[in-house]
Order: structure tokens, then sequence, then C-alpha cells
């Protein structure tokens, strides 16, 4: 396996497991809106190495542990390195862009980062089947469209405690960083680029009328 995969991981339930028994240690390096903005800029990253509970933390490993070595195999281990921190920084970015008025705003987990790894598996590989709950197979891409979507309504709904804001802006990152480490793609598999663009145009087109 993946050395960089392996230490990624590792540092994921390592500092999840101080967060699950210390929970000065979990409040010091969450993602919390007015905090950062007071200066704790450190929680933009290290919040991506916080979960909320054993589930959440298994699930965002497991799904990396699955797409982690589609990236690395296409783009090399640097880049895949750099789709995952970059996704996570783009998450959070663009979660402090939707909430920085909300100083409660309150957030953890790796899902940025991770769904920001899964993006650009999907862009390098679009062919590939996903099993949705490990039955339903359906294509990647169409996945991808539907998971930002989904994100939208979430993000316009709020009514629930997931981080839709941070999933968009990690699939972001792992999409654009992936066409610049590869811009071939986008002639080898335009119809794919196009398509997975389109619920990222339709995100700002809301946020510019307002309707988010």
């Amino acid at each position: 396996m993946n050395i960089l995969l392996i230490l990624i991981i590792a540092a994921n339930v390592i500092v999840s497991y101080k967060g699950f028994n210390d929970f000065s240690f979990f409040r010091k390096y969450e993602f919390h809106v007015g905090s950062i903005r007071a200066g704790e800029q450190i929680r933009m990253i290290s919040s991506g190495f916080l979960h909320a509970d054993m589930g959440h933390l298994l699930f965002n490993m497991l799904t990396l542990y699955f797409f982690a070595p589609v990236v690395a195999s296409y783009l090399g281990n640097f880049s895949f390195v750099l789709v995952y921190f970059g996704s996570l920084i783009f998450g959070s970015l663009l979660t402090m862009s939707f909430h920085k008025n909300d100083y409660n705003y309150r957030a953890v987990g790796a899902s940025g980062a991770v769904t920001g790894v899964l993006y650009s598996a999907i862009l390098l590989q679009p062919d590939m089947m996903l099993g949705i709950f490990f039955v339903l197979p359906i294509p990647a891409y169409l996945f991808g469209i539907l998971y930002l979507l989904y994100s939208i309504y979430g993000m316009k709904a709020k009514n629930d405690n997931i981080g839709h804001t941070a999933h968009f802006g990690g699939a972001m990152g792992g999409y654009l960083i992936t066409l610049i480490k590869n811009p071939a793609l986008i002639q080898e598999h335009t119809l794919m680029t196009v398509l997975l663009a389109i619920p990222i145009i339709i995100l700002f087109g809301m946020a510019k009328t307002g309707k988010l």
C-alpha cells in the first residue's frame, strides 16, 4: 500500500481518537468561524483530521482507501497528496466564504479532502462503476453529478448537520487540481469534464443571484 496514504489515514485516526477522548482538544482544533476570523487559521486544516464519531471516521477513511490508489496510479504520489490537501483547503475556503457571518458555525471531518480525491478519481477514470451502499452499481460520472447537485440542495435547505459546503469545495478542488496536473483530460474525456463542471456552474450562479 502507498506509504503516504497510510500516513494520512494514521494521522486521521490518531487525531480523531484524541478528539474523541479530549473535548478541549476537539474544541481547540475544530472548524469554528468565529475563532478562524479571530486569527486561528490552523483550524481550517486541523479540523480536517477530526471526526464527530467512529462511523464518520470509518466512512471517510474507507472512501479514501478505495479511491486514493486510482489518483496515485494516474498522477503519482506527490500529486495525490496535493489533491488531498488542496481539496481540504478548497473545502475550508468555500465554507468560510458561505458562512463568514455565522460566527457559531462549526464543522469537522476529512470529507472535503476525501471528496476531492473521489472526484479526481472520477475524472481520471470516468467509466469506473461505483457501488452505492456496496450494492447498487452506478457510473462514477453520474454519481459525481448527482452528489454535487445533492450538496447544493443541502446547502440551500440547511436542514441537517452535514458540511455540504466542504464537500462541494473539496470536489471543486479535486476537479481543478486534476485538470491542472493533467490538462489532456479535457480532450480525452471532454464530455465528462463538461458534465462534472455543470453543478459547479449552477452553484456559483445560485450564489450570485442570492438563491443560496
